[in-house]
């Protein structure tokens, strides 16, 4: 067991203001946010970015709008670093608060989801690799199955599988959730991981990947499970188990030796403590026990044939079982009154179908598995305040996922998107309210629900290429690593650095301090669950009691299962999760990119560039047109004599206009950067309240877009970086956000830098500034320190005709003052080499 007190504690023990970060660390190119948390109601309005090692600022950003209160804080913002690319190492400040230090690079994902195996190979029972040694080897005798042939008591082999959670029960449910999930994983993901263990989980390599042979270990103990087509078993063990903590061994708790009931489903109740759960049918178990033995067939068939056929032939089987009566089935208790309640089914069916077409390629399974899929829409905690324990189970919909993949048609998958869609947007309507972008329910496993609601959205991501939920998404993977109101990692020992469970719910870190290694604990419930929950008392003092509220509490106590309790079906859908954050990291790596600009004394505000490195001598000119450009004939001379080159922004309306093409394809063949400005010059938020948007996401992008096809009409434009400047330079919150969503790097001229102006005429009375005027400002401004170091610099590239006195005209004058100055000139593409 790790000791001492937690970082963030340590950080900031006498303060009322916190930072959360995701302590496991930042992806370049990634979406980048902290959490500035105040006790007090507190204002503020930048933040830095400060490179740890020589504790310089690298970069400043507008804190933006407060969100308000969140749980046990008054003040809360959302601190948005999106825009930096560098790696490194750094923190944030705000004020005199300051937040751990953490990376920015594009490995620090790697190894994340072999790491999280360990909990996985940790939870065995039959032989545990890592107690090397053997438990649970009676295992079991029958209950429930007289219908099927079998008298109760009678011996069954079923010894293997994975213990739920630090009780030793084993249910074929989440067993079966938890196979399929790691099956995918190495499907999707293969060279992710690693091979460092045998199949019995000892080290040294044996030709197969880890993940894979901790998935056969599943298969292997659900095949048990369903040993013949009559016979399929839900659970191993009840809640007797909970009598005492201990190393798993044997257990003599059930009244017959060593051995542990297995029961048998019949699809009618069974018992529930004093009272009976709500089965009504065979589907929701069977048919996960289909899924996992279909895509397991598929990835074992080249590798190992007679368990391939087997697995075949058993998910034929389990699907023919889970329709004896469709409907769900729930687990046993005898003590107390805690089961899972699972009452969705339809979910597990849709899945289940599409594995068999996937076997089969027989178009009434895919026609089945849509009706199901769609039956099964309904059935989600997303959108909703509160759910019974595990009754939307799983807490993830992979049936949605597998039919876009196994659909052939564009408008099939197009339309089963929706139904991710849907929820995601139930969930978004509510997180967007609160700084954490947080509405996930507080209920038991509520990391658990985190972790499935991020690869839901990483796969509805993936299909559609829409990015609007990005940042949600980012914010759940963010939430399990730290950034959350405890600022608590919620997996063991990842980071290794972070503050990650001490004192969780386990007997390996309670008896023998033998590290938990990747196990993702429950998580924060609701204040009003924990108050109501037997048996729950703390065996220290909680270190996490200024971050409890009326809202929610976490603690890291042993003696708090609800919160603090490490699950394996969490941990192998975090395990996919991981896999996919690294694939993609790797992904990123792997595409030759352009130097990436030198981010120190960089200037950003609301998200946009606005100046460069202040420490360069290197300035851009930025041409922008919508309605006039009668200058660009004389800009244009004037470059080619000095030679210099410029950065032309253009609407569409400008590029579509057949007057303007012989200048703009000149000015391409001259070697000028060309870009966006947008298609019809919109007004994107209003001038007096920034943060009130004018225009919705759709219209942006559908705006954009039409942008760059007039420009693909003129010429031939397919940049690395897709370089823009807003109309009216003129932007918020919403619109970078909007951007970085969609990979457009979004600059803005350089405030102060008046050259803007250049569109005044007189008769606006003294909104009117003559060119003299304009560049006797520029001069003035040379004479600072570090002068107009990384300014872009604007100039219109025509002006109404009122105005006669055109900036334009005298070009080669400034250039000629710059460049005696020692300014080098660059397009906006190397100014901003990202």
């Amino acid at each position: 067991m790790k000791i001492g007190c937690c970082l963030s504690c340590c950080l900031t023990l006498h303060s009322q203001t916190w930072i959360r970060i995701n302590q496991l660390g930042y992806t370049t190119h990634g979406i980048k946010t902290g959490i500035y948390c105040s006790k007090n109601k507190e204002v503020i309005d930048s933040f830095k970015l400060i490179e740890a090692g020589n504790k310089t600022t690298v970069a400043s950003f507008p804190a933006g709008e407060g969100f308000g209160s969140y749980g046990p804080f008054q003040q809360t913002y959302r601190l948005n670093f999106s825009a930096f690319h560098a790696a490194g190492l750094y923190y944030l400040q705000a004020g005199t608060t300051i937040s751990p230090v953490f990376s920015i690079n594009d490995t620090v994902y790697n190894g994340a989801a072999d790491f999280c195996l360990q909990y996985m190979r940790q939870q065995r029972s039959g032989f545990n690799p890592f107690l090397k040694d053997s438990c649970h080897t009676h295992d079991g005798y029958t209950l429930y199955a007289a219908s099927a042939g079998l008298k109760d008591s009678s011996h069954i082999d079923v010894t293997g599988g994975w213990h739920d959670a630090s009780d030793y029960l084993q249910y074929s449910s989440t067993s079966a959730n938890a196979t399929f999930h790691l099956l995918m994983a190495y499907r999707d993901f293969p060279q992710v991981f690693a091979d460092h263990k045998q199949s019995n989980g000892l080290d040294s390599s044996n030709g197969i990947a880890d993940v894979l042979d901790e998935a056969k270990w599943g298969l292997v103990w659900l095949l048990k499970m369903h040993p013949s087509d009559g016979l399929l078993f839900n659970q191993l063990g009840d809640d007797r188990d909970h009598r005492g903590m201990r190393i798993p061994k044997e257990d003599s708790y059930y009244g017959k030796g060593f051995e542990r009931p297995v029961y048998f489903i019949t699809g009618e109740p069974q018992q529930r403590g004093k009272f009976m759960n709500k089965t009504t049918g065979t589907s929701s178990t069977a048919a996960k026990f289909t899924s996992a033995f279909a895509l397991g067939y598929t990835l074992f068939k080249n590798q190992d044939t007679a368990f391939a056929g087997l697995l075949k032939t058993k998910a034929f089987s389990a699907y023919a079982f889970a329709n004896r009566k469709t409907g769900v089935t729930q687990t046993v208790s005898v003590v107390s009154p805690y089961i899972y309640e699972e009452t969705d089914w339809e979910d597990d069916m849709g899945l289940a179908a599409v594995q068999l077409y996937d076997l089969t390629k027989q178009q009434h399974y895919l026609q089945d598995a849509s009706n199901w899929l769609k039956d099964a829409s309904t059935q989600t905690w997303q959108g909703k305040d509160t759910a019974r324990h595990y009754q939307f189970y799983p807490f993830i919909n992979p049936g949605v996922e597998e039919f876009a993949i196994a659909s052939n048609s564009k408008k099939n998958k197009i339309s089963i998107m929706q139904l991710y869609k849907q929820q995601l947007e139930a969930v978004w309507r509510k997180a967007k309210h609160n700084a954490f972008y947080r509405a996930i329910p507080f209920i038991w496993c509520s990391n658990n629900l985190t972790v499935a609601f991020a690869t839901e959205s990483y796969w509805y991501r993936k299909a559609t290429h829409d990015n609007q939920y990005a940042e949600l998404e980012q914010a759940a993977f963010d939430w399990i690593f730290g950034c959350n109101p405890w600022g608590k990692c919620m997996v063991y020992g990842l980071p290794s650095k972070g503050d990650t469970p001490v004192d969780p719910h386990s007997a390996f870190t309670h008896l023998k301090n033998y590290p938990i290694n990747g196990g993702l604990v429950d998580g924060p419930v609701y204040t009003s669950i924990y108050n109501g929950l037997i048996g729950i008392k703390l065996t220290h003092e909680d270190r996490y009691k200024d971050f409890q509220s009326d809202l929610a509490v976490y603690h890291d106590d042993y003696g708090d299962y609800s919160s603090n309790e490490p699950t394996m079906d969490g941990t192998a859908n975090l395990v996919y999760l991981l896999a996919a954050r690294e694939y993609e990291s790797h992904t990123a790596i792997s595409i030759p990119a352009p130097k990436k600009i030198n981010h120190h004394h960089v200037t950003f505000s609301h998200g946009a560039i606005i100046r460069s490195d202040s420490t360069q001598k290197e300035i851009a000119l930025v041409f922008t047109a919508d309605e006039f450009g009668e200058g660009i004939p004389k800009i244009t001379a004037a470059l080619k004599q000095e030679k210099v080159k410029g950065s032309f922004f253009f609407t569409g309306r400008f590029y579509n206009n057949p007057f303007n093409s012989a200048a703009i394809r000149l000015l391409y063949q001259h070697g000028h950067y060309l870009g966006p400005h947008s298609n019809d010059h919109l007004l994107y938020c209003d001038w007096s309240k920034r943060d009130s948007t004018l225009i919705t996401r759709g219209t942006f992008i559908h705006d954009f877009t039409l942008n760059e096809e007039a420009m693909k009409n003129q010429f031939h434009y397919d940049p690395t970086v897709k370089y823009f400047i807003p109309p009216y330079e003129w932007w918020n919150d919403d619109v970078s956000r909007w951007c970085h969503e969609s990979g457009i790097s979004l600059f803005n001229l350089t405030p102060g830098s008046a050259t803007n102006a250049d569109y005044t005429y007189p008769e606006m009375g003294s909104s009117y500034v003559s060119s003299r005027d304009l560049l006797q400002h520029i001069k003035k401004l040379t004479q600072r320190p570090n002068g107009i170091n990384g300014y872009i610099l604007l100039i219109h590239a025509g002006t109404d005709p009122r105005r006669t006195d055109k900036l334009y005209d005298h070009l080669d004058e400034l250039i000629h003052y710059l460049k005696a100055k020692g300014y080098h000139f660059k397009r906006i593409d190397e100014l901003l080499n990202q």
